[in-house]
């Protein structure tokens, strides 16, 4: 495989969870987000909030990025050309669920190749409302996720991820074979207990549904822990149209907002 120092930096990217005390600089947050500006687009509908400091930054982290679905924005500048939005919710959510993401990654890559770690925090959806509040977001925007970001003060390799042949699919998608699976199951699960990963968080997804536990962290790993928050969680999706109809985006034919 060929290889370069932007491929390296992109191949040892860990979350991270420790953090110094030490404030990034001005100029390196500037870059980080025009980096994350500079990714493509739609519509440019990504924009970020930005925290600095305090007791609210998950992981003791000198940053919080909130990196949004802007469609309030958009709808200013397409209002000073004399147009109104006609494109349906759901499809400007898509494209601007896109937009935000590659903002985000190129934040994370650009924080990296100045020495900043971060870590994404995926469930700011549904905090929508009181994301909304904390930053008084008018209607019509939407956080996707958010990002903590500051120096590492924390050293480890970087976690496993699927052998290529069971994520790059060329000409078409393949019939796995239950040996194919078993070895990349067996890739993720040795990976992780090899880093010692649930064990030092000391954490495994509590079975539900009367379901008797039956591992402990010589064996849970990767692979058990993706089936058991997968297999249990978020059953309903009521709770997130919820937020996305609070902050002002209608999902369905005639469906109405939520009144603010």
């Amino acid at each position: 495989m060929k290889t370069n120092a932007v491929i390296d930096l992109m191949l040892s990217h860990r979350s991270v969870r420790k953090y110094t005390g030490e404030m990034p600089p001005d100029d390196s947050i500037e870059a980080v987000v025009r980096a994350g500006q500079q990714a493509p687009f739609a519509a440019q509908l990504g924009s970020v909030l930005l925290r600095k400091g305090g007791e609210k930054i998950p992981f003791g982290a000198p940053l919080l990025f909130t990196i949004l679905v802007d469609a309030h924005r958009l709808e200013l500048v397409m209002a000073a050309r004399n147009w109104r939005m006609k494109t349906n919710d759901l499809s400007l959510l898509i494209f601007g669920i896109q937009d935000a993401c590659y903002m985000a990654q190129n934040m994370v890559v650009a924080g990296e190749s100045l020495g900043l770690g971060s870590c994404f925090l995926g469930a700011a959806p549904y905090r929508a409302e009181e994301i909304a509040s904390e930053y008084d977001l008018p209607e019509r925007v939407f956080p996707v996720v958010q990002l903590t970001m500051g120096y590492p003060d924390e050293d480890f390799p970087p976690r496993p991820r699927y052998p290529l042949p069971f994520a790059l699919y060329e000409g078409r998608y393949p019939e796995f074979t239950e040996e194919e699976i078993a070895r990349a199951m067996s890739v993720m699960d040795e990976g992780y207990l090899t880093q010692g990963y649930y064990r030092a968080l000391s954490h495994m997804v509590k079975l539900e549904g009367g379901r008797e536990e039956t591992f402990t962290f010589d064996d849970y790993s990767w692979t058990e822990h993706m089936g058991r928050k997968w297999g249990q969680w978020f059953e309903s999706p009521e709770k997130l149209i919820d937020q996305f109809r609070k902050r002002g985006f209608r999902l369905t034919e005639g469906e109405e907002p939520a009144a603010g």
